[in-house]
């Protein structure tokens, strides 16, 4: 939940779930730097891992990852360069602020402790960190490469406060895609997963497989509102309408309007995706004309403008 001007806090926290799993209570520094580097290395696509605008001179820990990567890969794990450079970055680079949310403070729960000096430093990790590795494993997982890919590739593609077109969701593939050049990002399951604390958003019961036929994309306001030939509302099938949901859950809802609690919650869903790193949140300011002061407010009154529009008569199920 950083700023994103580097992709440094989610290799550490994919790290940190690797070691944890493994059952270990403290390991060596260089341990979760190799971990680390690992992540990074293994990386589809070599997408960026910071803007092209961020100036970086040859020392800095993504230099040495760029001139290191291809020998990483060919030597099958991390090259010595690249362990040492993590050593020495890490703790004062990512490990000071992964505790950290913008404008918060740290969170309440602490993940790990550096312990010690220079290169013998110990890493111990907590039990906080041991419970959401075995307890949400899944969960974290699917969320935590899904919104690694989305900053990559907006990394990639140039994507920040001036995106023009936001994301949109192709239904054919499931994918979240850039919309000005349908560059494909991500799944939108595992984009939104979390944000829906990994549970129905109708029944509140965990959602287990994302990839299984199971689990739905289902949209708030029901999408056949846009077969009508009549409407005048928004875009349906935004990000911003989409939510999960077990395909009972989904059919039994079928093609009716959402309840008052129903749009409570997918008011306060969207309230957290716009508190995420952008562009899931820059996607929401430009399908909801929600930027800027008053957002929340602006967020509610789109929400509260959409339902006025279907509640004008029902839809055949025909």
């Amino acid at each position: 939940m950083g700023a994103n001007v580097r992709t440094y806090k989610f290799p550490l926290g994919a790290a940190l779930l690797d070691l944890a799993r493994s059952g270990r209570d403290a390991v060596p520094l260089v341990d979760l730097a190799t971990t680390y580097a690992a992540h990074l290395i293994d990386r589809d696509g070599d997408f960026p891992q910071a803007p092209s605008s961020l100036s970086m001179g040859d020392q800095d820990f993504l230099s040495v990852l760029a001139r290191e990567r291809e020998g990483s890969r060919i030597a099958g794990g991390p090259t010595e360069a690249l362990v040492n450079a993590a050593v020495k970055s890490i703790p004062g680079m990512v490990m000071q602020k992964f505790h950290n949310l913008p404008g918060q403070g740290e969170v309440a729960h602490r993940f790990y402790e550096l312990e010690g000096r220079g290169a013998n430093r110990i890493v111990r990790l907590t039990s906080d960190l041991h419970a959401v590795a075995v307890e949400s494993s899944r969960m974290l997982n699917d969320e935590l490469d899904a919104r690694w890919r989305i900053v990559e590739a907006s990394f990639d593609a140039g994507i920040g406060r001036n995106l023009i077109g936001g994301l949109k969701f192709d239904e054919t593939t499931g994918q979240l895609v850039v919309a000005a050049q349908r560059v494909p990002l991500t799944s939108l399951r595992a984009s939104i997963d979390g944000f829906q604390y990994g549970r129905c958003f109708y029944c509140h019961e965990p959602l287990g497989d994302l990839l299984g036929p199971e689990i739905h994309v289902d949209h708030v306001f029901p999408f056949k509102w846009m077969t009508t030939g009549s409407w005048q509302g928004p875009d349906l099938n935004g990000v911003w309408n989409l939510v999960l949901a077990h395909e009972a859950c989904n059919r039994k809802k079928w093609f009716r309007n959402p309840t008052d609690e129903e749009i409570r919650r997918l008011v306060a869903r969207n309230d957290a995706i716009a508190e995420s790193p952008v562009p899931l949140r820059r996607t929401l300011e430009i399908a909801m004309g929600a930027a800027g002061p008053n957002a929340a407010t602006k967020r509610h009154q789109f929400i509260v403008n959409v339902r006025s529009l279907t509640t004008v008569g029902e839809i055949s199920d025909r």
